[in-house]
């Protein structure tokens, strides 16, 4: 491997974690944003989640002396298929008139916690590996210059 080629594979994941970070923190912005199932004029927001895709298979089939992007990518952000979560609230302005329910997106707060702790994780693990590399690459040119 290539010296420089850790801190493009870090980065990726950096990248990777910072967005699933956002995803998560727009999930649970709008935990309490209200809808109507079925209304085009008042959707229910759908819980996102991203779709990591590591880049070293691809990066072997097209290692022909070009340096391949290794690493993580986000190939897509998709919307989460679970139903919503309906509520009686007769009195709301976004309640059904037939049924006087209210759709709520089904965001399950425990989860998103749990996935904010992961992510985190993560991020901060690609940053030990940046770091050691960082490192790595200063002791091989503190080895060239003695």
């Amino acid at each position: 491997m290539p010296l420089f080629e850790s801190f493009g594979i870090s980065s990726s994941a950096l990248t990777a974690n910072r967005l699933w970070l956002d995803l998560i923190s727009n999930n649970l912005a709008n935990i309490h944003s209200a809808g109507r199932p079925g209304d085009p004029a008042a959707p229910v927001y759908r819980r996102k989640v991203p779709i990591f895709a590591e880049q070293l298979r691809q990066a072997f089939a097209a290692d022909q002396g070009n340096l391949p992007a290794r690493g993580v990518r986000v190939i897509s952000v998709v919307d989460d298929p679970a139903e919503p979560r309906m509520t009686y609230e007769p009195d709301h302005p976004l309640a059904d008139p037939a049924t006087g329910y209210v759709a709520y997106p089904n965001i399950n707060l425990a989860n998103e916690m749990i996935n904010v702790i992961v992510a985190t994780r993560a991020y901060e693990a690609s940053v030990t590996t940046l770091n050691a590399a960082k490192d790595m690459a200063l002791k091989a040119l503190e080895i060239g210059r003695g």
